[in-house]
């Protein structure tokens, strides 16, 4: 069995349009949210704001949980547990360099996420983006306690949302 993958990402809400990042995985194009895995020393929203400017150009700041999903792949059974931040966009440099395997940011509504279903990542793609439409957030205190969070998958586990 495979070990968990901790993972980060951010829902940025620019007047009803989400920032995705195209991208290259498992050998397809595919789009998903700014995000990645959290470095040693830092905080979940700390990695969240590194990852999008990383992987977008945009500077955003983190505001609020939304949640945490975990999703098993069906044919691998990998299992990925993902914290998901509600973060406000600040602004973004198109002449940055985007990180290796991101073929573009893009802008796209709830409705046009909805209809590329077969394109998205991880069905997490849309659900923490309805979560987030539908006003669901958790309290920064589910998080207490967990740091860091790599030694604490488990406990992290036991709070997510099965998607």
């Amino acid at each position: 069995m495979y070990p968990t993958d901790l993972t980060v990402a951010a829902i940025v809400d620019l007047d009803g349009r989400f920032l995705l990042v195209e991208e290259h995985a498992s050998g397809r194009k595919v789009l998903s949210q700014p995000g990645g895995h959290i470095e040693s020393g830092e905080s979940p929203e700390q990695a969240v704001e590194r990852e999008a400017l990383e992987e977008t150009g945009c500077v955003i700041t983190c505001r609020d949980l939304v949640g945490i999903y975990l999703w098993i792949h069906p044919q691998t059974r990998q299992q990925f547990l993902r914290i998901v931040y509600a973060a406000d966009y600040v602004s973004c440099d198109e002449s940055l360099p985007l990180d290796d395997g991101i073929i573009a940011r893009r802008w796209a509504t709830l409705h046009e996420i909805e209809n590329r279903k077969p394109l998205l990542r991880s069905p997490a793609v849309l659900r923490c983006v309805q979560d987030y439409v539908a006003g669901l957030r958790e309290s920064d205190a589910l998080l207490t306690g967990m740091l860091p969070l790599q030694q604490n998958v488990h406990r992290v586990l036991a709070s997510a949302s099965l998607v």
